[in-house]
């Protein structure tokens, strides 16, 4: 009979195997990544460009260029690109991120030849409608007027400004921005980010000789016109800040507190990930023991390492009592003390380890997971040997050695806290 009160043995995991990328060209030297796996006759086509021309007068238009791409062409409505993508089975979408904007389309093999063209016209021949713009624009601005109701979303955003400053990574929307953005300015933006020179494809699936084909067919005359200048960020490591948003009727308070530390282009990178999922990064975490579990302050408290290109951060974020703000801080205050003085017990550490280890192999449940670890390294310009030997650093880490990371990174009075309530 099950025995519910002893927890199930688990097993090591040794190593992970990674589906591998192969790099092909187009005629016009557009590099694309192929990742072959899967059963089902499925592929994931990925045009990714590098974010341009930051400017902090007109912060939307990256993000809004991108937003507005499948809302008219040349050749095509907004209903009529749906229409097509629908009519076949396919799925488009677009995203912006603080680095990188991609277009994606998710298409089978047999449609690919009248869906891919869809996107061909998307990336050459995308006009911007006035109405459709004026149509976003309200929507996104309504978005917002919510967001900004929710504590949470206040934190995220004061904290991130505080941290990285006037660069897209420390930019959150603000209503009046909206106001700023004219037809003409997302077309010329359109024109620097979205072409040849600065894009890379990446493909998923069950990639046939024939996808490749097509490609080129459709993209390798494609000509770059314009100049454009990468988005790069210096970002001065900013300490010691606490801001309150007060809010008198709060029964809640959202905190967030942290720091800049580093990407995972850092040694010390993988010691940090393991070090946060020891304090804040699984559901039997100490913060999570303590101030949810022991203290009920909250129904979830997490930390984190986000890696960008230029930078990464520590943080921890949780919306508590905003009665028992003061007494929140001094506890993570206390876990993190903890940390820098007693060693991690081995039992403990063995769990996270095998924890963080089959979290990894847990990501990888489709050859889509796969292209998504690789352009992970590929665009911090790391080899998959990056991937194996993130698996036996943390195997490998001692209590000794996150002690000194703790020691070297959560430096509390240096953190930038933010609290958006009552404090």
């Amino acid at each position: 009979m099950l025995n519910r009160k002893e927890a199930p043995l688990f097993k090591e995991v040794e190593n992970i195997h990674f589906v591998h990328a192969e790099e092909k060209r187009l005629k016009n030297g557009i590099p694309v990544f192929i990742l072959n796996g899967g059963e089902q006759n499925l592929v994931r086509v990925e045009f990714i460009f590098k974010n341009v021309n930051w400017d902090s007068s007109k912060p939307l238009l990256g993000s809004m260029t991108n937003s507005m791409l499948s809302e008219g062409t040349q050749n095509l409505t907004a209903a009529e690109i749906a229409d097509k993508i629908d009519f076949y089975g396919a799925f488009f979408q677009t995203e912006f991120g603080f680095d990188r904007s991609t277009v994606t389309l998710y298409s089978l093999n047999r449609h690919l030849e009248r869906t891919l063209p869809v996107v061909q016209d998307v990336l050459f021949n995308s006009i911007f409608p006035e109405k459709e713009l004026n149509t976003l624009i309200n929507t996104q601005k309504q978005r917002l007027k919510v967001s900004f109701e929710k504590n949470d979303f206040l934190a995220k955003k004061v904290f991130n400004k505080e941290v990285f400053g006037d660069t897209l990574y420390g930019y959150t929307a603000n209503i009046d921005d909206f106001d700023k953005l004219e037809r003409e300015d997302l077309i010329a933006y359109y024109k620097k980010a979205y072409h040849p020179q600065n894009c890379t494809v990446v493909i998923a699936g069950k990639v046939e000789d024939s996808v490749l084909t097509l490609l080129d067919e459709l993209f390798g005359e494609w000509e770059s016109t314009e100049n454009f200048q990468e988005n790069r960020f210096d970002i001065p490591r900013v300490s010691s800040k606490f801001e309150l948003v007060e809010k008198d009727q709060a029964l809640q308070s959202a905190i967030r507190l942290g720091i800049k530390t580093v990407n995972r282009t850092h040694p010390d990178f993988f010691g940090m990930q393991l070090l946060t999922t020891v304090l804040g990064g699984y559901f039997g975490s100490r913060l999570m023991s303590n101030i949810r579990e022991d203290k009920g302050y909250t129904y979830g408290i997490g930390a984190a390492n986000m890696s960008l290109e230029y930078a990464g951060t520590f943080f921890i974020a949780s919306e508590v009592g905003a009665d028992v703000c003061k007494n929140t801080f001094e506890e993570i205050e206390k876990e993190i003390n903890i940390l820098k003085t007693e060693l991690i017990p081995e039992d403990e550490l063995k769990l996270v380890k095998n924890y963080f280890v089959g979290s990894i192999l847990g990501s990888l449940e489709n050859i889509f997971s796969h292209a998504d670890k690789f352009k992970n390294i590929y665009f911090y310009g790391l080899s998959y040997d990056h991937l194996d030997k993130q698996i036996q650093t943390i195997k490998g880490l001692t209590p000794e050695e996150l002690r000194d990371l703790a020691n070297k990174y959560l430096v509390f009075n240096d953190f930038v806290k933010v609290v958006v309530g009552k404090y």
